[in-house]
């Protein structure tokens, strides 16, 4: 899989991969002319595109393959906050500065807020059917049974983590995992911005779930977007600032809003 030689950016496209490009159901997974459009965009446009996802970069790779990506795109974001970047062989390297600084304080806040999560699990685990999990790199984390039941669990430890502000987490449907709130996937995409020296205004962004919010807020993407198949939540976030809501789904979508955004 080639990567695409480098260009003097002018815009950043910023893509969920699972529910926004990657549709399970469609063979392939991510249609062919999405690539097409890509390479047009990046010629007229000056447009480099990357994937912000809560997969780990290793489960990206193995999405690029499944859904037979001709090209790599040009920066990854994985577990909503890691930064990576291919070399000319295609080998993906970390953005040492920005991916350290961000382990080293999501390690110093869950050291500082050992007794809070403690409580919060126990909330958890007493009320409710739900999985608390602790993963490497990922000490806390919930699955619950039902969205109906996350909300439920939401209701409950919002309050609680109200006693430490730089505790925040990322929800996807059933999955959420506690985190860092300076390093989710809309600052992740104003760093990218910033290496490339360009502002919120020439970045484009589209989501389909909760971990999107902060991608899709004007701060980060002063283009934002979601597809037919999004979450009320997402729906809500793009009515409210203004994005594009688009008319059909999956990568469909997200053809259909860049060529809103990039006529």
């Amino acid at each position: 899989m080639r990567a695409l030689p480098p260009i003097s950016p002018s815009a950043i496209l910023s893509f969920d991969f699972d529910g926004t490009l990657h549709d399970p159901a469609a063979e392939p997974p991510v249609p062919g002319e999405f690539f097409t459009l890509i390479e047009s965009l990046r010629g007229t446009h000056g447009a480099v595109w990357g994937i912000n996802t809560g997969r780990s970069m290793a489960q990206m790779v193995e999405g690029f393959i499944e859904s037979r990506f001709p090209f790599l795109p040009d920066y990854v974001v994985a577990r909503e906050r890691e930064i990576y970047f291919p070399n000319p062989f295609g080998r993906w390297l970390p953005h040492e500065k920005w991916n350290k600084t961000c382990e080293k304080e999501i390690h110093r806040l869950f050291k500082s807020t050992k007794k809070l999560l403690k409580t919060i699990r126990k909330e958890v685990e007493e009320n409710t059917g739900a999985q608390w999990i602790e993963l490497q790199g990922d000490p806390a984390g919930i699955i619950s049974q039902s969205d109906e039941e996350m909300e439920w669990i939401l209701s409950r430890i919002t309050p609680l983590a109200a006693a430490e502000p730089r505790l925040g987490w990322q929800r996807n449907s059933i999955y959420l995992r506690f985190g860092h709130r300076d390093y989710q996937k809309g600052s992740s995409l104003s760093e990218i911005a910033r290496l490339n020296g360009l502002g919120p205004n020439r970045c484009f962004a589209i989501g389909d779930s909760h971990n999107d919010l902060e991608m899709l807020d004007p701060a980060h993407a002063g283009m934002a977007a979601c597809p037919a198949n999004a979450v009320e939540a997402i729906r809500r976030k793009i009515a409210a600032t203004g994005g594009y809501p688009c008319t059909t789904a999956h990568a469909h979508g997200a053809m259909e809003a860049l060529r809103h955004f990039f006529p």
